[in-house]
């Protein structure tokens, strides 16, 4: 009977371990940090990326601690960028870095990418965005994650390098301070987070979009999106 007894608890045992061994599979978006932490002066590490590093199909982007960079991960691979001189950009793909907001999911299949219509604005495109997901039918009254790939026309970026003590936070400031610039006729890929529930989160205030790219393998150039004008782009959902 005991011999009965201590097999069945290690059955159950082992059932447990391998479930929290599974990665997500309803595509959630989870985040750390906010925004309106950050204006507010707050920009200490709320977790680890190291943290995330084995989780597959990661899709993520982010702020570094005390605003000194961007984070980008595609499909699990990093793309943290930093200011340099001269207005340069550094890539490092290592996960050793923390984060001061992060917004990340795991996505294993995304739906066929759908052409969007040429789009001049952020609105415009997050107009297009909500229609194809209503169309794929997911809820938009729930976070989900997006990718864009194509012929980026105008891209405005920037990779943020705050200044230590500086305590006066703007969205102005932010854009300007570290590396930045506007890229024309590129081809990019683009990770993004559309949320209506989120603003000062991880959106600002004036958008439900959030959206982060990297540039092709030569001379890549990773950072946060300030605005997007497209044509020939392609949107990804993730598959239900």
């Amino acid at each position: 009977m005991n011999k009965l007894k201590f097999l069945l608890l290690l059955i159950i045992a082992t059932s447990i371990i391998n479930c929290a061994d599974q990665p997500t599979k309803d595509n959630t978006v989870k985040h750390q940090g906010a925004l309106k932490n950050m204006m507010s002066g707050n920009l200490e590490a709320t977790m680890s990326l190291d943290s995330l590093q084995l989780l597959p199909h990661l899709y993520a982007l982010g702020a570094l601690e005390d605003l000194k960079g961007e984070i980008q991960v595609f499909d699990g691979v990093s793309y943290v960028s930093k200011s340099t001189t001269n207005n340069k950009v550094e890539i490092d793909s290592s996960f050793n870095h923390k984060a001061a907001l992060l917004v990340y999911a795991q996505i294993p299949e995304w739906n066929d990418g759908v052409a969007l219509k040429p789009f001049s604005n952020n609105a415009a495109l997050e107009k297009q965005i909500k229609e194809a997901a209503l169309k794929n039918g997911l809820d938009v009254d729930q976070a989900f994650p997006f990718l864009l790939k194509g012929n980026a026309i105008s891209l405005d970026w920037h990779v943020i390098n705050w200044p230590e003590g500086d305590q006066v936070h703007n969205h102005k400031k932010h854009q300007e301070t570290g590396s930045n610039g506007i890229l024309k006729k590129k081809n990019v890929e683009i990770i993004g987070f559309y949320s209506e529930k989120h603003q000062a989160i991880y959106t600002h205030h004036t958008t439900f979009l959030h959206m982060h790219f990297k540039t092709d393998k030569e001379r890549p150039i990773a950072g946060h999106i300030d605005q997007l004008i497209g044509v020939d782009m392609e949107l990804y959902l993730p598959k239900n």
